[in-house]
């Protein structure tokens, strides 16, 4: 069944769909139809299925939210939490907490322009953030960074299930146009899901040893040893589930590399440049972290890479270190609301060629 949804709505149905059993959020645009929907359509979800109810709270406040999301998540539920930018801020001690405690949740993250209060137009500022952990501590989120309302959908069920399979936190990134454009999206014939039981939950412990969830360790050697163990954990997540979109690639003499709604609007100056018989290609990274390093291994002599970001030039760092000095890597960005129009992108593939 297809019906007409915004990427916030999609976002939020998918995560209805994918079994989240709690919701804790704090409003802040440009989200709050992800808080609205959740608010209107969860609790009731399940009515008549025989199923377990669902738990929404609109908390009173980001830290709160997550926090809830940590207790939650620690007694087995399917949890998950969105923001915006500063909001985002607000929550990285908790998120820090969870990543330490090896739990699963969903965190969205609708990006505003910053830094600070900013402003409630679409950026990719907050990329850094999301890649680099954000929190105090070595650990890491998988973020995934839809480019289209069906992706968002998509790609929140999905979160799911690595969150759970992975027991770690994971970053649906978006911005402001993806959030509020709409869009027809496909929805998927499954049922409900259920969040699976899980062995190492509290959900009690009668007639069984306890299960203890923690990130305090403070016996000598304790602490390292549960960082060796997330790491080990990270090292599957880099071998298994790196994900891009590549366009073009094999006759490319400049490769635009973008993500999310700039990865949409870098699509469209490349069909207009490639009319006109300039040989332009795209890798657009959905896994941001992992990063795909696999891409940019080409075997050419004469490529150059353009990143495209609504930032000044964050996601560039990641893609100078995957081409490793092979070829050259140019730059091009806006940021605090501001959006590179097709126009300007074909204007400075122009000046390169």
């Amino acid at each position: 069944m297809k019906i007409l949804l915004s990427g916030n709505e999609a976002i939020a149905q998918g995560a209805i769909q994918a079994g989240c059993s709690f919701y804790a959020g704090y409003p802040i645009t440009p989200q709050n139809e992800i808080i609205a929907y959740m608010a209107k359509h969860m609790v009731n979800s399940l009515a008549g299925q025989g199923q377990p109810s669902r738990v929404f709270i609109q908390a009173e406040s980001e830290l709160a939210a997550i926090n809830m999301v940590y207790g939650a998540s620690a007694a087995g539920a399917r949890a998950m939490t969105s923001s915006s930018s500063p909001g985002i801020s607000l929550m990285q001690e908790g998120i820090s907490y969870i990543a330490g405690s090896r739990l699963p949740a969903v965190i969205i993250n609708i990006m505003r322009g910053g830094p600070g209060l900013g402003n409630i137009a679409p950026a990719q500022s907050d990329y850094f953030q999301a890649v680099r952990g954000g929190g105090h501590g070595d650990y890491h989120l998988i973020v995934l960074a839809p480019a289209s309302v069906q992706e968002a959908y998509n790609l929140t069920q999905t979160a799911f299930d690595l969150a759970d399979k992975y027991r770690i936190p994971v970053m649906i990134l978006g911005d402001g146009i993806l959030g509020q454009m709409m869009e027809p999206v496909q929805l998927s014939a499954k049922q409900i899901k259920v969040a699976p039981v899980k062995s190492w939950a509290l959900y009690g412990c009668r007639g069984r040893r306890p299960n203890i969830i923690k990130s305090f360790f403070l016996r000598e050697g304790d602490l390292e040893k549960a960082n060796l163990k997330l790491q080990k954990n990270y090292v599957s997540i880099k071998q298994q589930q790196v994900r891009f979109e590549g366009l073009f690639l094999s006759d490319a003499k400049i490769i635009l590399v973008a993500y999310g709604t700039m990865a949409r609007i870098a699509k469209s100056a490349i069909s207009q440049l490639r009319v006109q018989g300039k040989k332009i290609g795209l890798i657009r990274p959905i896994s941001l972290w992992p990063f795909p390093q696999q891409p940019f291994n080409l075997k050419k002599n004469k490529v150059k890479y353009l990143v495209l970001e609504m930032s000044y030039g964050q996601m560039l760092e990641d893609v100078r270190l995957a081409v490793n000095g092979r070829h050259p890597v140019d730059f091009f960005g806006r940021s605090g609301g501001g959006v590179l129009s097709e126009e300007q992108i074909i204007q400075k593939v122009m000046k390169i060629l």
